[in-house]
């Protein structure tokens, strides 16, 4: 492709040629190597392509724009430059053809005990990579103990369409629960066989549609809901939850060596409650000790996510039905969940290239 520029002329294979120098930081490939570029419209010296990246919640997805748009203004013949931010999530392997055909990656959320607030960062992170843009569903799988329909607000059953239930639509998610089929004030007493019928009930038996991620909310511990995921599903990663205290940490620590023998990737470690922050001076205050997550994470070779403070506005927007994330976008806790959304949203991406994609017939 060539045309003509006002100070020359600049085709298209100069164009590639500079992206070549713009890396991605986390796939360690240029972006023209990566397939990144499309569509490119050279007119008048006016440059115009698409920057197709693997998620739409990426971290360095400005950077990466900015870099682009200097290099190709660099060239001899550029007069202006537009690059077209685009975002396709690849598929990983997918063992299930039928029900599960239409997601890409399913996210597991786990902790090693109740208490650590694991639900609260589960929403949180869901609802930060829809609000970036990407097609996200939300299963709380905690069967003996669901609260998700309590964060997001939702009272009403599903509907179903045949044999398939219909998730709940709710900020900008698609959601189902356990918490949605019996009274909320209803105890479950049920043996190891009857929470795994109802985790596949709520996984296989819904229309999840076409999704970037499936985030799954895990029960505390390490037992038959965890195991049914781990071998019934093709799992990208798993999330887990701690707090800074090492009792929480060792405990969420057995959590991570489940999955670790079931050959489930760690994506990554969260620390919630990691600190309070006074309303009155803004001083940090480490109740629950300090830096025990990110000690844990260094010593096992994963990445730390990030440190969620102690903070009011999260529990009062979750008893509101409403993530802080959604209600309240610009609060600094929300900067914190958005940016660990972003990191686990990059790990998949990473995942999603070191592993084959597999046709689905």
């Amino acid at each position: 492709m060539f045309n003509k520029g006002k100070n020359g002329s600049v085709t298209e294979g100069q164009v590639l040629d500079v992206l070549k120098r713009v890396q991605d930081p986390d796939l360690h490939k240029d972006i023209v190597s990566l397939g990144f570029i499309r569509n490119i419209k050279i007119e008048n010296g006016n440059v115009a392509f698409d920057l197709n990246l693997t998620t739409p919640a990426c971290p360095v997805k400005d950077q990466m724009r900015d870099e682009a748009v200097a290099l190709v203004k660099g060239l001899a013949g550029v007069s202006d430059v537009a690059i077209n931010m685009t975002a396709e999530v690849r598929q990983a392997p997918q063992m299930d053809k039928t029900a599960l055909k239409g997601v890409k990656n399913i996210v597991a959320v786990g902790s090693g005990k109740g208490g650590v607030g694991k639900s609260t960062i589960a929403v949180n992170i869901a609802a930060s990579l829809a609000a970036q843009g990407a097609a996200v569903g939300l299963l709380d799988g905690d069967i003996y103990g669901p609260t998700m329909p309590i964060m997001l607000g939702v009272e009403h059953p599903p509907k179903s369409v045949g044999p398939r239930m219909i998730p709940i639509e709710a900020s900008g998610l698609r959601f189902m629960s356990m918490g949605l089929l019996v009274k909320s004030d209803q105890p479950l007493i049920w043996r190891g066989p009857m929470a795994h019928r109802a985790l596949q009930q709520c996984l296989f038996d819904v229309d999840w549609g076409e999704l970037d991620y499936l985030i799954v909310d895990l029960p505390p511990g390490t037992g038959d809901v965890h195991l049914t995921l781990a071998q019934q599903v093709p799992l990208t990663g798993a999330v887990i939850v701690s707090t800074p205290q090492d009792v929480g940490l060792r405990i969420s620590l057995k959590t991570l060596r489940m999955f670790q023998q079931t050959r489930v990737p760690i994506l990554g470690i969260v620390e919630n409650m990691s600190y309070y922050i006074c309303p009155h001076c803004d001083s940090r205050d480490y109740i629950f000790g300090e830096g025990g997550g990110k000690r844990a994470a260094a010593e096992l070779g994963i990445p730390f996510f990030g440190e969620v403070p102690l903070d009011v506005a999260i529990r009062k927007q979750s008893d509101l039905g409403s993530p802080i994330v959604v209600a309240m976008p610009d609060a600094p806790s929300s900067k914190v969940l958005r940016e660990i959304a972003q990191k686990v949203a990059q790990q998949v991406s990473i995942r999603s290239f070191e592993a084959p994609v597999l046709e689905v017939e």
